[in-house]
């Protein structure tokens, strides 16, 4: 497949890569971005609060809707504004579970309901609540869920008991789980460090040397747009626009189909970092926030759940406005987005009709249209899982091979999914990068 990464826009490419970055493509309407319930055990239980100001609903909490953000002003809220003080918000079910893990999703509007100055994680023992043993840690941060993982207890009810600072606080959602999420079958063991395999030691040494050798003049680290960047400096998740470059007319139907694709295949190699040397997030969600088209007619549904550009057209392609890409706004500030920076997109899904093999850099992804909308259901998406590859920096191998190792995602035609090799790749480029972002 033919693949194009760069670590910046030089000149000779710039139109191609600015157009396909300028388009950012998104990926799901955040109003129905429901998440997969996987082992979440909240999607069982009954919601319930301390107190709920009367606009808020307590059933947000457990709704299935990851946040775009925490100022969410689009799906359900559970917020306690004006009451400060401690307050708390409860999941009951009918029978006990055993419970190991827990993330909470703060509530920020940056006016009445602010970040708690503390929280924790209490079970019900029959009698009271007792907080649970062995926490892991409390963190409080924004735009992002919250984990603390703690002993094992079996309980009826899990309740998180927020201590308010300096105004009233409130949660986007909580989740309760069986197992500390990132410990699947797809998901590496957790290491405090790098331990690639001993066979692998040689050949990912050769890859990071060539990776040097090729593109530090080019500005391999001082370059500020990778997948890796954007992912950061969002708290964990990722925007996309989808550039509809088309003919077709695309059913509401298809749009959740083609987010929830986006979205499975992008989690295969969010997952390969999961517990890996510091790798903060559990979870990378993948939204899309606008698509663009030539003739509105073409998307055949009315909601508003994503932002709708028609007839903006950039390299003979439709594009999602400038002021919203960050490919435009690597600063990470949007003024002059229409949805605010809540709206801005990190990145493209370029869907273009009759286009040969794919596109990939910091701007995002091109392939087919045909080949994408036949794929929908692919257990893997070959050409979108090497694309994502580029976006986070990860080379073409069209000349050469690293020593000691065959078939892989990266070298275009000799694996269908990612590799154990892809994987140390991966994780190799956070090892290099990850000081910038304070890990």
């Amino acid at each position: 497949m033919r693949s194009r990464w760069r670590s910046t826009a030089v000149p000779a490419l710039a139109g191609l890569f600015a157009a396909a970055v300028a388009a950012g493509l998104g990926v799901v309407g955040t109003g129905v971005a429901h998440a997969v319930p996987g082992d979440n055990l909240a999607w069982t239980a009954t919601a319930s609060a301390s107190y709920t100001s009367p606009w808020e609903s307590v059933a947000a909490i457990r709704d299935g809707i990851d946040p775009p953000s925490s100022n969410d002003t689009v799906n359900p809220r559970w917020g306690t504004w004006p009451n400060t003080g401690q307050q708390w918000a409860e999941l009951t079910w009918t029978s006990a579970q055993t419970i190991r893990a827990a993330e909470v999703y703060f509530f920020d509007d940056n006016g009445g309901v602010r970040l708690p100055a503390a929280w924790r994680v209490q079970s019900w023992n029959g009698s009271g609540y007792v907080d649970v043993s062995g926490a892991s840690a409390y963190p409080i941060l924004r735009d992002r869920y919250n984990l603390v993982t703690f002993n094992a207890v079996s309980t009826t009810r899990l309740r998180v008991l927020l201590t308010s600072g300096t105004a009233s606080v409130g949660l986007l959602e909580f989740k309760a789980h069986a197992n500390p999420p990132g410990g699947g079958p797809t998901t590496p063991p957790p290491s405090s460090g790098w331990n690639p395999p001993a066979n692998l030691v040689t050949p990912l040494a050769q890859v990071w040397q060539h990776q040097e050798e090729t593109y530090n003049n080019g500005n391999l680290y001082g370059f500020r747009n990778y997948g890796w960047d954007q992912v950061m400096a969002n708290g964990g998740y990722l925007n996309f626009c989808v550039r509809w470059d088309s003919s077709a007319n695309v059913t509401a139907a298809q749009r959740d189909q083609v987010h929830a694709t986006l979205a499975r295949q992008y989690k295969k190699w969010m997952d390969v970092m999961v517990g890996h040397n510091a790798w903060p997030y559990t979870d990378v969600p993948i939204r899309v926030v606008g698509w663009a088209v030539r003739n509105r007619a073409q998307l055949q549904w009315t909601d508003n759940s994503v932002d709708i550009y028609v007839n903006n057209i950039r390299e003979n392609a439709p594009q999602c406005s400038e002021p919203c890409g960050r490919f435009f706004n690597q600063n990470g500030q949007y003024p002059n987005c229409p949805g605010g920076a809540a709206r801005h997109y990190d990145q493209s899904l370029w869907l273009t009709d009759g286009f040969g093999g794919g596109a990939g850099g910091d701007w995002g992804q091109r392939m087919g249209r045909e080949y994408y909308m036949n794929n929908l259901n692919a257990e893997n998406m070959t050409i979108l899982l090497h694309e994502i590859g580029h976006t986070f920096g990860l080379d073409d191998f069209y000349d050469w091979t690293p020593s000691g190792v065959g078939g892989f995602i990266m070298r275009a035609g000799s694996a269908s999914s990612i590799t154990d090799f892809d994987r140390w790749m991966f994780r190799d480029w956070w090892r290099h990068l990850k000081n910038r972002y304070g890990y």
